[in-house]
């Protein structure tokens, strides 16, 4: 794809997309619409809503719970289904349907929880499964606490996390501070598994995330422009800040990577905006959908 920095001057479109096309805008949250302080700040929700009056519809595609998600998505005053979970739950806060659940297999949880039971690896993370909405853990590490904290989520501890999972989890998380865990966690467990058995990600370099293999933004993006909406990828403009995003900024027409994303996020990015805490949301939507 076409990378354009932040220095280049808005354009009608990029390649054969005319940003007159895009119909629905999908913004990620942290990182992306909300930074350190765990707020959208007045210049992104003013953007979001001067991109709303010109008819653009906007909704919101997280790797967070849908609870947790939710004040963010009253926020900007979406009327979208809501996608959650990397768009493994996508649920429509008005009516409360839930359009689509695809959660991993108890078996696959099962042995993620052998994995991350081993000596070596046991002192080291904090494993969250997330079944139903609620978020269940095998205890309240430091690390949980904090995620709590900005998530507004209170955790439950159950010790051994095999009794909660008679119903499927929806994601499955290893938290750790070391980020080089992190990555040769996500390099062993890639090698374990094929595409077709696990999605496995980063949202921020100290998650690692496990999810139904049908599951990632792109294909939640897909499903709520396309079958939802009856929309094409040409009418799409996503906006985001990790390798969790990676797959709905490649589907969109526009693909909008935030300055804080890693360099291979940004790489496959139609253009690069500012920092989270500079605007860069705020920035990217008056680019192409405002000028």
């Amino acid at each position: 794809m076409h990378k354009v920095s932040t220095t280049e001057l808005a354009s009608p479109g990029i390649g054969n997309i005319s940003t007159l096309d895009i119909q629905l805008l999908v913004v990620d949250i942290d990182g992306t619409i909300a930074g350190k302080s765990n707020t959208i700040t007045t210049a992104v929700k003013q953007a979001i809503a001067a991109a709303r009056s010109r008819g653009v519809q906007v909704a919101i595609a997280t790797g967070r719970m849908y609870r947790s998600a939710l004040p963010f998505h009253q926020e900007i005053a979406s009327n979208l289904p809501l996608l959650a979970y990397q768009g493994a739950w996508i649920q429509d806060p008005a009516n409360q349907k839930i359009h689509r659940h695809l959660p991993v297999s108890r078996e696959l949880a099962h042995k993620l929880l052998d994995y991350f039971e081993q000596p070596e690896l046991r002192s080291l993370l904090s494993v969250h499964f997330y079944i139903n909405d609620e978020l269940y853990v095998r205890e309240i590490t430091r690390e949980t606490a904090l995620y709590a904290e900005r998530s507004g989520i209170t955790p439950i501890a159950v010790g051994d996390l095999r009794q909660v999972t008679s119903n499927e989890p929806t994601k499955v998380l290893a938290l750790c501070d070391d980020t080089n865990v992190i990555q040769q966690l996500l390099g062993n467990l890639r090698r374990q598994y094929t595409p077709a058995e696990l999605y496995l990600t980063t949202s921020v370099a100290t998650f690692f995330e496990a999810t139904n293999p049908s599951v990632n933004k792109g294909a939640g993006v897909r499903y709520l422009a396309e079958e939802l909406l009856g929309l094409q990828r040409a009418n799409v403009m996503t906006i985001g800040d990790n390798f969790n995003d990676v797959e709905m900024l490649e589907y969109a027409g526009i693909g909008v990577a935030m300055g804080n994303a890693p360099e291979a996020v940004q790489a496959i990015a139609e253009w690069v905006a500012p920092d989270v805490e500079q605007d860069g949301a705020a920035a990217a939507i008056e680019k192409f959908l405002l000028s």
